[in-house]
């Protein structure tokens, strides 16, 4: 008896699946590996070639080529596995795009473009969804926490009495307490309890809810986001420069460190606090914050100087 042919679907399950089991989360290669796979579904492929892996990786035009090397990476280890239940899965070759370095160009987002992104979410219908995705990226802008640990949050998470958030499982499998500001908190329970009128019996625990009471998708999330900048006028500033919901989390540290110079704060002690708040496991990736923003530069140069010429 032949075995039963091995769909590109059920492959993928059974990928993540064995992926999983020895320790690894993939929560992005999981999502980027289901576009791939619709990417293939949607042109009738029943297998993987080089070919279209290439050209999904290639999505969208003018991608960076850090992008494309990440995307050729990771259909390049499920094919890998694929190849050994099907034969005629192309694997694609290592060194087939080079990368380069993996640091995208921040989009630092003004206060101005910030206040209109949440007048535009403001604008979404029906209310629910207008209501869920200001208080989402009012959140992202005033806590630089990441898009997937915003998605996980639950009702529990968030503990209105001590003005904290907590972060459970985060990118590193740890978790932390984010604390709130007044105007931040009093935000978030102003949603909370619109969110329980115009859905009072969500199925999903989740802080965040859709309009079906469901948890939120990263790629809806995406999709919307990419709407509402295009309607603020909102645009990429360079090949390598494109507005993403990830930059809220950059321009939440940015803009702390420039206010920290502004008092005269000692920002090395301010920079600990700060590598701690965003989750960070190595404060050298706080420190990269230093090189997103010619203002930073420019402040942390005059530091410079002055402590030289107080040297005797």
């Amino acid at each position: 008896m032949s075995a039963r042919p091995v769909t590109l679907r059920g492959g993928l399950t059974d990928y993540l699946s064995l992926r999983r089991a020895l320790g690894f989360e993939l929560r992005a290669q999981g999502r980027l590996l289901g576009q791939f796979v619709d990417y293939l579904e949607a042109r009738g492929r029943d297998t993987v070639t080089t070919k279209d892996a290439l050209g999904w990786a290639s999505l969208p035009v003018g991608t960076s080529p850090a992008w494309l090397a990440i995307r050729v990476s990771v259909v390049r280890g499920f094919a890998t596995y694929l190849h050994g239940v099907d034969p005629r899965t192309e694997v694609p070759p290592a060194g087939l795009v080079r990368g380069g370095s993996c640091r995208a160009t921040p989009y630092l987002y003004s206060e101005a473009e910030i206040a209109a992104l949440l007048g535009a979410a403001g604008g979404l219908e029906p209310r629910l969804r207008a209501a869920t995705y200001q208080s989402l990226l009012g959140l992202l802008a005033a806590t630089g926490a990441r898009i997937g640990e915003a998605i996980r949050f639950d009702n529990d998470d968030l503990d209105a009495a001590r003005s904290l958030l907590t972060v459970r499982d985060t990118k590193f499998n740890k978790s932390r307490l984010v604390p709130l500001h007044p105007s931040t908190l009093e935000a978030l329970v102003g949603y909370t309890e619109l969110r329980d009128q115009l859905c009072p019996r969500p199925v999903s625990p989740a802080l965040f809810v859709s309009t079906a009471g469901t948890r939120l998708l990263h790629s809806n999330i995406g999709l919307t986001f990419a709407r509402l900048t295009a309607q603020v006028g909102i645009t990429r500033r360079s090949a390598a420069c494109r507005p993403r919901i990830h930059d809220l989390r950059h321009s939440f540290a940015v803009a702390s460190l420039l206010d920290w110079y502004s008092r005269d704060e000692d920002v090395p002690v301010m920079m600990a606090r700060l590598s701690t708040y965003l989750g960070h496991t190595d404060p050298k990736n706080t420190y990269w914050y230093l090189s997103a923003a010619p203002e930073l530069m420019a402040l942390a140069a005059q530091r410079l100087e002055g402590y030289l010429g107080a040297r005797p």
